[in-house]
């Protein structure tokens, strides 16, 4: 093999080195993004049932009555927690449904990777501690 032969194979080795570290990477986040939408899936009905039952409470009302701004910012506000709390409910199930198709395709590639490392093990009779 002549020496651009050599640089070119380590050039190849490192672009691939980089990117099984670069979906390595992405893994890891998926864990974090996991967490995130599991986190919203969960706090986020929480949320809505305590506006909720706030808004339909009875001291509620006595409150709207005798502190009127306060009262109606109160009710703004209320409304508002349910309404991002419904956007993030939503966005927690597609995060989720996305990180897992992730995790699929991941394994995916990680069985292709090590099926055509055998391959190449195989066809030029390399050992696993010889690669270079």
């Amino acid at each position: 093999m002549s020496d651009e032969e050599k640089k070119l194979s380590i050039s190849r080795h490192n672009i691939l080195s980089l990117v099984d570290s670069f979906i390595d990477q992405i893994f890891q986040i998926r864990k974090t993004l996991r967490g995130v939408s599991i986190s919203a899936i969960i706090l986020a009905p929480l949320a809505i049932a305590l506006s909720i039952y706030l808004l339909l409470n009875p001291s509620f009302f006595a409150v709207l009555e005798v502190e009127d701004e306060f009262g109606f910012i109160l009710s703004i506000l209320l409304g508002a927690v349910i309404i991002i709390s419904s956007i993030w409910i939503i966005t927690g199930i597609r995060q989720y449904r996305l990180v897992d198709s992730w995790n699929k395709r991941y394994n995916e590639y990680i069985n292709n990777k090590e099926e055509i490392d055998r391959k190449i093990i195989s066809r030029y009779g390399l050992d696993n501690n010889n690669k270079s």
